[in-house]
């Protein structure tokens, strides 16, 4: 693989300026950021992560505050109650996206919020204490105990929320491919573990975040 110092000098051509590599890169959030986020947030994150997958994000986005009257704001002690009758009624509901999946998803992600809370005391403890260095392992763990987590929805997750993270799309995995770290899209233990430590090395000789090491990355895919 390529060290950071080719990656930084590719990108910086491919901009042209150091000011107009910078004003691409995200930023994540800090620690106290992330703990700070109320346990209602997250699960509406978490709700509108999993009614954006396979749809138009506008169109989600645009439907996201009937949804927010519709849950009680994602109070998760209120949601964890809703019952098969509660979202059969919503499924009725011409202001709703009504996908009865994604609807039982949310009081089940619900259940999945209040137990990280009761355990770490905020859902937001555990996304601020998890190691970006073994970010993969947040992935999985939101994917084994959530609801609709799995792919890249657990990544999208974080990035949506701030959370240090890179993210295995399309043009990533092709930047991957092509340094011989994978070949193919990451999903076996195996794979994820030579992704991560091709990001720890890139940080750890950067000092920079994964999120900008991810954006940074995608960059070097000819199109």
């Amino acid at each position: 693989m390529r060290d950071y110092q080719w990656l930084h000098g590719y990108c910086l051509n491919r901009f042209g300026s150091p000011a107009a590599l910078e004003a691409q890169l995200p930023q994540p959030k800090s620690a106290d950021e992330l703990r700070a986020l109320p346990d209602d947030r997250y699960l509406s994150l978490i709700a509108l992560r999993v009614f954006r997958a396979g749809l138009k994000h506008s169109l989600v986005d645009a439907k996201w505050p009937a949804f927010e009257a519709a849950f009680f704001g994602f109070d998760p002690h209120k949601v964890v109650l809703m019952g098969a009758e509660h979202l059969e009624r919503l499924m009725h509901d011409e202001r709703l996206i009504r996908h009865l999946a994604k609807l039982r998803s949310v009081p089940l992600n619900a259940r999945f919020v209040l137990e990280v809370a009761q355990e770490r005391g905020s859902f937001g403890a555990l996304i601020a204490d998890w190691p970006v260095a073994d970010i993969v392992g947040l992935w999985k763990y939101l994917a084994r105990h959530g609801n609709q987590l799995g792919g890249l929805s657990a990544p999208r997750l974080l990035r949506m929320a701030g959370k240090d993270t890179f993210i295995p799309t399309e043009d990533v995995v092709a930047a991957l491919k092509a340094q011989g770290i994978v070949d193919k899209a990451p999903t076996s233990q195996k794979d994820l573990a030579a992704v991560q430590a091709a990001f720890n090395r890139w940080q750890a000789e950067s000092g920079r975040p994964l999120c900008q090491l991810s954006v940074m990355l995608a960059h070097t895919v000819n199109h």
